[in-house]
């Protein structure tokens, strides 16, 4: 056994050449694994760095729950277990190869710039994250070169910091929990549905470096030009199509391809036509594929200082502004998992209760995203305890239940929002909304859909309405539909214009009875005429009075009494019947 594994650590060795790359200062920069665990984490650290070569390249840096007063002891017996250089990390350290660094007792951990940073914790003990504010600072610092490695422990410690991670196109292992003294931590990682590896921990050294060996090379090297889309991404885009009935070929090729090239990384692929071939012999990878492209960026009061300037004067003002009797309404597309949605009606909350409104106005929250899981989680309202990193105690005992080993959204909070599937490309949007919250969705994009979608955000917003775009989003050429309220956190507000923008309403085709062959009804899957029901329901409670006319001036649809406005003549014919929303 041990010659078989000598061998195979020697054979490691002679393809690591790939795992690191030089920058350019020409030093070698590695890939930064960092790795958490808890109770049991000694014995699963021995059992990781038993079955790992000491020449990776990699630099390690592990993260676990330790007693503030006990002086560690982890360098010293670890370093029984590998040839590597193992130290207690010393603040300032910088990550060199082939290293493993130790967290201190009674001590935060960051890293910034390559350098390790320590901290003395703020947050109470038996409160503390350790692992998810390590996780969260490498995810930052090393983007796509941070690698996140979950074993052994109690709680949920690690599960947000790997999301940080995987939302930043680095890696995520975790421990088969079969194989865990102490299953918790492994058990909420692989939840998250974002683990790339799912194994013991002797078994995740050898994907690891399989991982690194076959990483991607930097952007500007392999991804395919904004205008050139090859073949073979174009074939990616039909798979991805049949099996979600979503369109990605309207993303920007620098996002999309950074996701492609870390599934083949996953799998070892060196060209896309290879990969497309395994995604058409292996439906289940199509869904893995369609998940890594959903991942949205997102956490409680993510960017505080938006959170402060909406608390402090936008939504005061937008509710005293607010006539008697009617309500304020709020719609956050690409809302994930909830975490930002439920942060904005903590603020109402907050606001109304300050401003001491007796009775209203009614506040009405309609979020919504492409991903059905993260909707089904975000109508939950449950979320595991690393949100004490970002909720302080104060919300946390207002607005939340603690329950088992995490925390619950209250009702009174819940009850204010409404989660729903929706493709904000081809579905109907919500109209007339005084927020429309759309952070980190524009990046992903091409500038054709992006100038698609803000006329379409601006036609939704009441006047004067507010649209909040993520930090490194603009309206770009449409700026003269928004005036900038708040450079620093991307707050625009609705310009009245003279000509109206060129608005492509979504207009979803249901199929009719005659009129081309309808796929069959899925079980549990509702009636097609149920559908149009919802549709006209919400239409004619929330949409204005509109006319759809083809090029010749024909009407197409109408929605609503338009009475006031026009009447259509006694032989108008309305063509072949309803076609969708208005």
């Amino acid at each position: 056994m041990k010659k078989a594994q000598k061998k195979r650590m020697e054979g490691y060795a002679t393809s690591l050449s790939k795992a690191t790359e030089p920058d350019r200062a020409g030093r070698v920069v590695p890939y930064v694994v960092g790795m958490g665990a808890s109770a049991g984490g000694l014995e699963v650290f021995e059992q990781f760095f038993s079955h790992l070569p000491p020449d990776t390249g990699l630099a390690f840096v592990l993260v676990s729950h330790l007693e503030p007063t006990h002086k560690g002891m982890m360098p010293e017996l670890l370093g029984r277990h590998t040839k590597m250089k193992v130290v207690e990390v010393e603040d300032g350290m910088e990550v060199q190869p082939n290293c493993v660094y130790v967290i201190p007792p009674n001590a935060d951990l960051a890293i910034l710039h390559g350098k390790l940073q320590v901290l003395e914790p703020v947050t109470p003990r038996g409160q503390r994250m350790p692992i998810d504010f390590f996780f969260r600072h490498l995810a930052a610092d090393q983007k796509e070169k941070a690698i996140a490695v979950i074993l052994s422990g109690m709680g949920s410690d690690g599960t947000l910091g790997l999301k940080a991670i995987k939302e930043n196109l680095g890696m995520a292992m975790v421990q088969d929990p079969a194989s865990a003294k102490y299953d918790g931590m492994p058990r909420s990682a692989i939840n998250t549905g974002m683990a790339d590896y799912i194994a013991a921990a002797r078994e995740l050294p050898a994907k690891l470096i399989q991982y690194v060996t076959h990483a991607p090379a930097a952007p500007e090297e392999h991804v395919p030009a904004e205008a050139e889309p090859t073949a073979a991404l174009e074939k990616v885009f039909v798979l991805l199509r049949a099996h979600s009935g979503n369109d990605f070929s309207c993303y920007k090729n620098s996002t999309i391809g950074r996701r492609i090239e870390r599934r083949m990384s996953v799998h070892q692929f060196d060209s896309l036509p290879r990969y497309v071939r395994y995604l058409q012999e292996n439906p289940q990878e199509v869904e893995l594929l369609y998940k890594e492209l959903l991942i949205g960026v997102t956490n409680f009061f993510r960017d505080p200082g938006l959170f402060d300037f909406l608390k402090e004067k936008a939504i005061p003002q937008l509710l005293q502004d607010r006539p008697a009797g009617n309500s304020v309404r709020v719609w956050n597309p690409g809302c994930s998992t909830g975490e930002e949605t439920y942060s904005l009606a903590i603020l109402f909350k907050e606001c109304l209760e300050e401003l001491r409104f007796q009775g209203g106005p009614a506040i009405q929250m309609f979020a919504t995203d492409l991903d059905k899981d993260a909707i089904d989680k975000a109508r939950l309202g449950t979320f595991s305890a690393g949100i004490v990193a970002d909720v302080s105690p104060e919300r946390l005992a207002r607005f939340f239940v603690h329950e088992d080993e995490g925390y619950r959204i209250k009702k009174e909070v819940r009850d204010l929002v409404v989660f729903a599937r929706q493709n904000l490309l081809v579905d109907p949007p919500f109209t007339k909304v005084d927020i429309l919250c759309c952070r980190n969705l524009l990046i992903y994009v091409n500038a054709e859909t992006q100038q698609k979608l803000l006329p379409l955000m601006h036609y939704a917003l009441n006047p004067g309405g507010l649209l909040i775009l993520g930090t490194a989003e603009s309206p770009g050429c449409s700026d003269r539909l928004f005036s900038p309220l708040e450079n620093k956190w991307r707050v625009f507000q609705r310009r009245e214009v003279l000509e109206r923008p060129r608005l492509e309403m979504p207009l979803p085709v249901l199929p009719r009875e005659g009129v081309g062959a309808a796929e069959p009804k899925k079980p549990g899957e509702p009636d097609m005429d149920i559908t149009y029901a919802a549709q006209r329901a919400l239409l004619d409670c929330y949409g204005p009075p509109s006319v759809v006319v083809n090029s010749e001036g024909d009407i197409i649809y109408v929605n609503g009494r338009t009475g006031k406005y026009l009447e259509p003549g006694q032989q108008q014919c309305l063509c072949d019947g309803p076609r969708g929303a208005a």
